[in-house]
């Protein structure tokens, strides 16, 4: 069992920056690949980012790419997600997901184990 516990969300405007957190309890976090997903009101989950159990690679959605970064430390149990040049389409509840790394990197929610609670992030234009 992965619990997952994000945080950093908040109010800013457009262009400005933010760092969410996600923390994952247990010994076992380096098992699982890490993503992130958001959801705006009225709108479907969408994927955001997603990085592999090492770190190796990473993946982002068109509409974050370049503006975005996943990273993980796994000594910490953490996974971040920095942003940048914030939009106020970006508006959104942040989910971090974990997927056993038995399988493929995921891009779907469905496809993951375990979700946080999520943390609002607001972009006012």
């Amino acid at each position: 069992q992965v619990q997952l516990v994000e945080s950093g969300g908040g109010l800013v405007q457009a262009g400005g920056s933010l760092r969410l957190s996600c923390v994952a309890s247990g010994r076992t976090f380096r098992s699982y690949h890490m993503a992130w997903f958001r959801q705006a009101p009225g709108k479907e989950r969408e994927f955001v980012a997603a990085i592999r159990w090492s770190g190796g690679s990473t993946h982002y959605a068109d509409s974050v790419k370049g503006r975005f970064t996943i990273s993980r430390d796994n000594a910490k149990n953490t996974v971040y997600l920095g942003m940048n040049n914030l939009k106020a389409e970006d508006t959104a509840v942040y989910y971090c997901a974990a997927r056993s790394f038995v399988y493929a990197l995921g891009y779907e929610g469905h496809e993951y184990d375990y979700c946080g609670q999520g943390t609002q992030v607001t972009v006012s234009s």
